[in-house]
């Protein structure tokens, strides 16, 4: 397949104790954290493009742009879109939005970089 604007996913989480802001340390209440929509946010973008890689191909997450514009409690469900709206070379913009049972929670962009497997871990 073909790695083209308009890719998309959605990953969903229910908000739980093991993803609230006082488990993550982000802050002291037991609400979805800001750490876990970024994460939840990842995975959409990451997922939106996996089936366009060729073999050996992953993505590396290299730029995050966000807001947590609202709080959700304990037992609602996340879900975060991400839609791929940029390709340059190896460079992939996504918008990403996240939303609760009540409306949007979170919007903004992400950027990953295509790069090949074994090189990467090579490096490290």
């Amino acid at each position: 397949m073909e790695m083209k604007v308009g890719l998309s996913y959605t990953s969903e989480v229910v908000v739980s104790p093991a993803n609230s802001a006082k488990h993550w340390g982000s802050g002291a209440l037991d609400v979805f954290a800001t750490p876990a929509m970024v994460a939840l946010m990842e995975n959409a973008a990451m997922n939106a493009v996996l089936h366009a890689l060729s073999e050996g191909g992953d993505t590396v997450g290299t730029a995050v742009n966000v807001n947590h514009i609202k709080a959700t409690g304990m037992g609602d469900t996340v879900r975060a879109t991400a839609t791929l709206k940029e390709v340059d070379g190896r460079k992939l913009v996504f918008e990403v939005t996240a939303s609760d049972s009540k409306g949007e929670i979170g919007n903004g962009t992400h950027t990953r970089f295509i790069v090949d497997r074994e090189k990467f871990l090579s490096r490290l």
